[in-house]
Parts: structure tokens; sequence; C-alpha cells
């Protein structure tokens, strides 16, 4: 007869009991995620507290019976109530869609009317009316702020409105015990969420390094970025440091918080070796793409994430008991999104190093990593964590080397 311990071994690390901390020993109560115990006097007040949480508050609960914190989500008798409040959060997420479609829709149109009547101002005289229309919807469709303030209403606005109704849809059609369906994504989602990341975090520093040193006066583009142009003439260099820049704060935003999250899927399960290995292998790949096939200057992480996100693709199918299937369903969306934003941004935005960083982010866990069936996480060799330290100091320094070009420019 198999013991609990042995049954335990054959889950995915994230699936286990103990996978989250110990409970208090007496009681019931909630943590938030800045993991604040709450006690609750009663079972009836943690449910209550559960139902009223609009703002997804509480992270995890204990009960007397329970040895490790659990999701609400595993606690049957408050399907009910966490039912509830999904329904309601769901609810005000779809508002708050809808004024920001409002907003950014106002914008976009003002926007649009504006420059259609600079352009109908500045048309040749005596052009007909059909051929002044032309010329004035060719200068806004051309516009670059147009193609920012639409990129920016696909993904602050319609994107977020999307995936709103979607969720109240489907919530309207499920009952309690369809949560026990997408209890092991939210345990998975939630447990990695807790997991440490410093390499990623590290990563980040270096990133912020970089941008602060861009905030200084003076031409960052052209002290680091990768301007092809001096690339073809022999500045390699600059397929190294053009990754630790940003166009505008929103770049850097966007970027930071896709890093933030894949590289510390990487780090959890692959191991903290292939976090700068990827990035450094897919932004050089990426980089080299854009340098072929883009003679546009060029600069962002993009390459180096995207290839993180290819890795996840390729690395968690071959690893299928490692990550829910429907959390790897969520990197392929992942990557149709980035491909829409590609193709409605695609005056300023490399989609070469996009397709370049992502296929060789897949060529390298292909292989890297041999198929396994096993819930066990992949350990890191001797070979790795000398490959992992070496690319990982070759990233800082390109980092600093960015820097300090940008400083001597200004």
């Amino acid at each position: 007869m198999r013991t609990e311990q042995a049954e335990d071994a054959d889950l995915p690390i994230w699936a286990r009991p103990d996978a989250f901390p110990e409970a208090p020993p007496h009681g019931f109560g909630w943590i938030d995620f800045k993991s604040r115990p709450h006690p609750c006097d009663s079972a009836q007040a943690l449910i209550q507290t559960i139902q009223d949480d609009r703002q997804a508050a509480v992270a995890l609960v204990w009960t007397p019976e329970s040895g490790h914190l659990i999701l609400p989500e595993e606690l049957p008798e408050a399907s009910t109530a966490i039912l509830s409040a999904r329904r309601r959060r769901a609810a005000d997420d779809l508002l708050d869609s809808y004024d920001k479609l409002r907003w950014f829709g106002s914008l976009m149109i003002g926007l649009a009317l504006y420059l259609s009547y600079r352009a109908w101002s500045s048309a040749p005289a005596g052009l007909p009316l059909p051929e002044q229309l032309g010329f004035a919807a060719g200068i806004v469709f051309k516009s670059m702020s147009m193609g920012i303030a639409l990129l920016m209403f696909l993904i602050f606005a319609f994107i977020p409105w999307y995936q709103a109704r979607k969720r109240v849809s489907e919530l309207r059609r499920w009952n309690a015990g369809d949560l026990a369906e997408v209890a092991p994504v939210i345990r998975f989602e939630t447990w990695l969420e807790w997991q440490k990341s410093p390499i990623t975090r590290f990563l980040l520093g270096l990133m912020l390094l970089t941008g602060a040193a861009q905030l200084l006066p003076g031409d960052s583009l052209s002290a680091a970025g990768l301007l092809k142009d001096h690339y073809h003439a022999g500045e390699w260099w600059r397929l190294f440091t053009a990754p630790f820049l940003h166009g505008h704060p929103l770049h850097f935003m966007m970027n930071a918080a896709a890093l933030l999250y894949l590289g510390k899927r990487i780090e959890v399960f692959a191991g903290w070796p292939h976090v700068p290995l990827v990035f450094l292998f897919s932004a050089c790949i990426g980089g080299e793409a854009s340098a072929r096939f883009l003679a546009a200057p060029t600069v962002g992480a993009s390459g180096g994430l995207m290839g993180w996100l290819g890795f996840l693709l390729v690395f968690e199918s071959l690893h299928g008991r490692l990550v829910p299937r429907k959390a790897r369903r969520r990197l392929a969306a992942g990557v149709l999104l980035t491909g829409l934003i590609g193709l409605v941004g695609y005056r300023f935005i490399d989609n070469a190093a996009h397709l370049g960083g992502l296929l060789a982010g897949m060529v390298y866990a292909l292989i890297v990593f041999p198929r396994s069936t096993s819930p066990m996480r992949p350990k890191s060799t001797v070979t790795d964590r000398i490959a992992g330290s070496g690319a990982l100091a070759v990233l800082a320094f390109a980092a600093l080397y960015a820097a300090v070009k940008i400083v001597a420019a200004g």
C-alpha cells in the first residue's frame, strides 16, 4: 500500500498539501497577499469575509482542521460565498472597463479629429473633395501618435473590457461545483506568486539602472541603442546594450511586468541558470533578426522576453505534469496577444525581434530539456550553474556599459 508521502511525491510541488505555510494551530482566519493574518471568530465569520471581499484581498485561509493554509476555493462550505464574490467582482470589473472604453475611445476619436483637421488644412489647394479626404485619411493612418493611441486603446481598454465581459458570461453559467475545475489553476498562480525569484529581480534592477540613466539629458538611443548602420559597421556591443533601453515609460512598464511574471515562472520551474541564459540567447537572436529585417533603430527587452515566453511554451509542454493545462494555455494566449499588438503597432514595434526571440527560446527549450512525465522540477547541473553565472555576468556588464555610454553621451 502506498504511503501518503509517496502519493504527495506524485504531485507537482504547488499541488501538494504542504505547498503553502503551516496554518495557525487554532480557530479560523485568512491572510492577505502581504502575509498578514486576520483571525475570525467562527466559520460563519470567515465565510462572510470571503463573500464580502470586493478587492480580492483574501489570499489563503485556515480552519482548525487544516494543517497548512489553503485556498478559499478549497473550503467546501465557502463555495457559494466564493461564487457570489467572484460574480460581484467580475461585474465591478466590467463596469470599470466600460469607463476605460469611453475614456480611451474619446481620446482616440479626439486625436483622430484633430489630426484630420490639420491634414485637411494642409491638403494641396484645388484637389477634388474625394482626394482631399484620401489625403487627410492617409496622414492620420500613418501618424505615429494615432498608432500609439490605438495601441493604448487596445491594451488598456478593449482587451480588459473583452476579458471582463467574458468572465461575467462564464460566471453566470457556473454553479458552486464548477469551482473545483478552476481550483488547480488558481492554486498554481497563487503558489507561484508567493515564490522568491532573486535572479529575475536582479535583471529588473539592471533595467531600472539603465532606465534611470535614460532620464538624464542626452540621446540614449544613439549612445547604446541598436542603430543598425553602427551595428553593421562593427559596433557589435549594441546587440547587448539595446535590450536594457526603452523608448518611453509605457514601454518600460509593460516589459517590466512581463519580466517579473515570465522570469519568475522560469526561475521557479526550470531553475535560475536558464533565466539569464534564455534571455541572453533570445535577445541576441532577436536583435540579429531586427538588424537583418528592420532598418530603423530599436531598443527594448522584447526579444529576450519573447524568448522566455517561447521557452515556457515548449518547456511546460515537455513537462506536462508540472503546470496545469489551462495555465499553459494562457501562455499561448500571450503569444496571440503580442502578435495582435504587433499587427496594430507595426510601424513602431519591432516584430522581427519579437519573432526571432520567440523562436530562439523555443529552440533552446527543445535542445536543453528532454520530455519528462515526472511532476518533479528538473535539477540544475554544475554546467548549468556555471553557464548561467557567465550569462548573468554578461548581462550585468552590458547594462552597466549601456548606463556609462548614456551618461557619457549626456
